[in-house]
């Protein structure tokens, strides 16, 4: 029996066929509103099972009806996602924050209950604590760091448990690449499911991108990526996706369909074009960052680092670390000495780094996560989950690690 290839072999040709295109070695771009049926009963069958109005059959292809609901661009982009995650299916979105409200709007309705972890991306908390509250769905966060006993205790002393219907993870977390434990995360979905209710648990991978981290894998039921980071990884287009099992997609997929907000065939193709370069970029990225991370931790301007691939074994978070990632990845977060007016002075200093707020791109990039993604937040809050005015996020990109030394090095010195 034949070997399976690596999912980067995969890459450059999977889920397409040279001769569906004139023998194209890539696909086109199907720059199409809708397509023909070959018959009547054809159509039928097609809009049935995108419908969801039955089951799809075992050797069942679902038909090409209208870009909206589906596309051969989108179709064979989410087929090359699945590999890298071994998922059963993916859904691929028209930005990030489209993957995230469509996970919310279709698992959580007034009265359930989300358990979420803290810190979020600025777009997610805004949506869970602006949108989702004022539906009326109670929304109860966590911190890194509580256990399991003392996540279910807020739980139950909140008299929500009965209710919980979602769980939602960022890990690492933006900004500050603390770990949340997903295997705990499943325990706790576990014990408050029920034979009629099951508690679903959803992961947002985009930090570690698709090849450090499977949450699958780890016990989630779904993970999500904001795909405009590493899976773009050319800072020109936007996009999400979610991945997971056949059933708990179907329902994603429907209410896509119905949202509207799937991304175009253009934006399919330029992701599949990143898709067959994402293991070589994100390789770089990481072998750049522990140097750059090295080259922070020497300097006596710097205090806190928050870079994974520096974790000790004494630390609580080692063994999450071992457990759930294969690399410390490419984003890295630092305290400057010296509060807001160092970090300004440090950040209009950068030359070759690019203050912007996107990450997981070949160009590195930098930001002030206080007065920027996370600028929204309550000063309590970011006070709380680390979030200070002396803050920099940086993302590192393909560039030589030399060079972003000595544009770093320029900026500190410039203070």
């Amino acid at each position: 029996m034949a070997r399976p290839k690596h999912p980067e072999s995969q890459m450059m040709s999977f889920g397409y066929r040279p001769e569906w295109s004139e023998g194209s070695v890539k696909p086109p771009v199907f720059m199409t509103s809708t397509f023909a049926f070959k018959t009547a009963e054809e159509g039928k069958a097609f809009f049935e099972v995108a419908y969801g109005l039955r089951e799809q059959g075992e050797d069942e292809k679902l038909g090409l009806i209208y870009s909206r609901i589906n596309n051969p661009n989108l179709e064979i982009l989410e087929d090359r996602l699945c590999l890298w995650d071994e998922a059963e299916d993916c859904a691929v979105f028209e930005s990030g924050m489209s993957a995230i409200s469509t996970l919310f709007l279709e698992f959580l309705k007034p009265g359930d209950t989300l358990l979420y972890s803290l810190p979020l991306y600025g777009g997610t908390e805004h949506f869970i604590n602006h949108f989702l509250t004022e539906i009326g769905v109670r929304c109860i966060g966590f911190y890194p760091g509580e256990t399991k006993e003392e996540v279910m205790a807020r739980l139950d002393a909140q008299k929500a448990g009965d209710k919980l219907a979602l769980i939602y993870v960022e890990t690492p977390a933006n900004p500050t690449n603390d770990l949340i434990d997903i295997a705990m995360c499943k325990e706790i979905a576990e014990a408050y499911s029920t034979s009629e209710r099951k508690v679903y648990l959803a992961a947002d991978n985009t930090y570690m991108g698709p090849l450090w981290s499977h949450p699958l894998q780890l016990g989630a039921d779904l993970v999500l990526y904001s795909a405009t980071k590493y899976i773009g990884g050319h800072s020109d287009l936007i996009a999400g996706a979610i991945l997971g099992g056949c059933e708990v997609m179907q329902r994603i997929k429907v209410l896509r369909t119905f949202l509207g907000n799937m991304p175009s065939p253009h934006t399919c193709w330029l992701l599949m074009r990143s898709l067959e370069t994402l293991k070589v970029r994100m390789e770089q990225q990481a072998r750049s960052a522990r140097k750059v991370a090295e080259f922070l931790s020497e300097r006596e301007e710097v205090e806190h680092l928050h870079y994974l691939g520096f974790l000790e074994e004494t630390s609580p978070d080692y063994a999450i670390y071992r457990r759930q990632y294969s690399s410390g990845g490419a984003m890295l977060s630092f305290e400057i000495k010296g509060g807001e007016p160092a970090a300004f002075r440090f950040l209009n200093h950068l030359k070759l780094i690019k203050l912007a707020v996107s990450l997981g791109s070949t160009e590195s990039l930098v930001q002030h996560p206080a007065t920027m993604t996370h600028v929204g937040l309550p000063n309590e809050m970011k006070q709380r989950i680390g979030i200070t005015p002396g803050l920099i996020r940086l993302s590192i990109g393909v560039e030589h690690h030399e060079d972003l030394i000595a544009d770093l090095k320029r900026a500190l010195e410039a203070g």
